[in-house]
């Protein structure tokens, strides 16, 4: 995360440089006795996480969550139920992630503690579940748990993930002053990392400055984390200006960019379709210790697809296969975006096509991408050939591809279409509802595979709502 200071914009070319009855095969027990430390701890958490997925996959609506660990009590420990709190709250399951503490409260090892307090807090944040975690966190203090800043930073990232911005960006502000004032609770550097990267992602520069000085003038040291967070929210903002200010101040901490550094700016630059910065930035990143990775390559054939430079970003692909990379399905997505943009509806018929012949799975995504081709070029008949006949090559459209092409048809005056449409709506037991419609006909991106490039340039954000968990 980052702040904004009034020195020179640098030039991106700056950059130098169980039972064997019950247990699962891959539990098996391991001697602990000529390992390394840090190996068996490495194998007893693949361990742990074994034995959570064996049981995310016997939970069913006839073996239900309590009764599934009931029958694996002599197996399940604190550190399984935070990697089921993990689990579940990546597939929205939020309820079941309490249903797993209740379960833990009545077992004899259970011991309250802030790690467990934390972790739930920090799920029911991730899910907009905001008084749950409040919720939480009183009933933490109720059983004699002291707060800790690891909790309170959980708390402000719960906040921040509600929907009135401005409301949460008050009340997070609120616990770093709170937090100053408690010896448990004093502020670190994932505390700020949030809290920068959230302002700057509000446009609220005068208030990511101000935390930067208040940062300055604590004993606390930013890291990579603090700027890139910054930087990348910056970027995706279309804010150049600050994200390079933010660039300055951190070569005036002398910390070096890594490779989330070089993946947002090029992203960011391309984005602007400041192609000369982002090419200085990725030929930078060539002379560094660094090496670019997929989405490196996807952003940039993706922003010159949306400028239309055809030829530049045929050449960023030919150099990374020049450079033995193998392309994703999000590399193929941007090229048949970009063949779709620049008016070459066969180029880009040729790449699916060519994926077909291959054999490789084809995700729902890939195809959505070769439909909106053929929708942006005012090519309704084909596009629904191709639905038609997606079943036959194994790709099986889901509610994302009803309403790309319901929006298509709809654009093209196209009844027949949209009537053939919804009875294949039908038979797949899709429902239109409210949501649905506003969707297919509200502003939507005009490319899917737009969706898995950019995302892909920076983990910061993820990197360090790890870092916060594991504080």
């Amino acid at each position: 995360m980052t702040g904004v200071s009034s020195s020179p914009s640098p030039s991106p070319a700056s950059f130098a440089n169980y039972h064997s009855r019950v247990v699962p095969p891959t539990l098996n027990r391991i001697s602990c006795s000529s390992i390394p430390k840090k190996k068996k701890r490495t194998s007893d958490q693949s361990e742990a996480q074994a034995l959570v997925r064996f049981l995310t996959r016997k939970i069913s609506d006839r073996e239900p969550l309590v009764k599934t660990l009931n029958k694996y009590v002599k197996l399940v420990r604190t550190e399984h139920c935070f990697f089921l709190f993990e689990e579940l709250g990546k597939n929205d399951k939020w309820l079941q992630c309490l249903e797993v503490f209740r379960w833990m409260q009545k077992q004899r090892w259970y011991v309250a503690d802030n790690g467990i307090y934390s972790k739930l807090i920090s799920v029911m944040g991730k899910k907009g579940q905001t008084r749950m975690a409040m919720w939480l966190f009183s009933e933490m203090r109720k059983n004699g748990c002291r707060p800790d800043t690891s909790v309170y930073n959980a708390l402000i990232t719960a906040h921040l993930h509600s929907r009135d911005k401005t409301k949460a960006l008050a009340k997070a502000i609120g616990y770093l002053d709170k937090m100053k004032g408690m010896e448990r609770c004093k502020p670190n550097i994932v505390t700020y990392n949030i809290l920068l990267r959230a302002f700057a992602q509000a446009r609220n520069v005068d208030q990511v400055n101000y935390l930067f000085k208040d940062l300055d003038e604590s004993t606390i040291s930013p890291d990579i984390y603090t700027f890139n967070g910054v930087m990348d929210a910056y970027g995706k903002n279309g804010m150049i200006r600050e994200m390079e200010s933010v660039l300055t101040r951190m070569k005036n901490n002398l910390i070096k960019p890594d490779l989330i550094t070089f993946n947002l700016l090029i992203d960011s630059y391309g984005k602007k379709q400041e192609f000369a910065k982002m090419e200085q930035v990725f030929k930078s990143l060539l002379r560094s210790k660094e090496r670019p990775t997929l989405p490196t390559f996807n952003s940039m054939i993706l922003n010159y697809g949306k400028a239309r430079l055809k030829d530049k970003a045929e050449d960023v692909y030919k150099k990374m296969t020049d450079m033995g990379y193998t392309p994703s399905f999000v590399t193929h997505e941007s090229l048949i975006y970009v063949y779709g943009v620049c008016d070459c509806v066969s180029r880009a018929r040729e790449v699916f096509d060519g994926l077909i012949e291959s054999e490789v799975p084809i995700k729902i995504s890939t195809l959505n991408a070769m439909l909106d081709v053929y929708s942006l070029n005012g090519l309704p008949q084909e596009a629904h050939s191709l639905f038609h006949r997606a079943r036959s090559i194994k790709i099986y459209p889901d509610s994302s591809t009803y309403k790309l092409l319901y929006k298509a048809y709809t654009r093209a005056n196209q009844k027949e279409l949209l009537d053939k449409l919804l009875k294949y709506m039908d038979k797949d037991g899709i429902i239109p509802n409210k949501k649905f419609f506003l969707d297919a006909l509200g502003d939507v991106a005009s490319s899917p595979a737009n969706s898995g490039s950019a995302d892909a340039t920076t983990d910061s954000n993820t990197a360090n709502s790890e870092s916060t968990d594991a504080d």
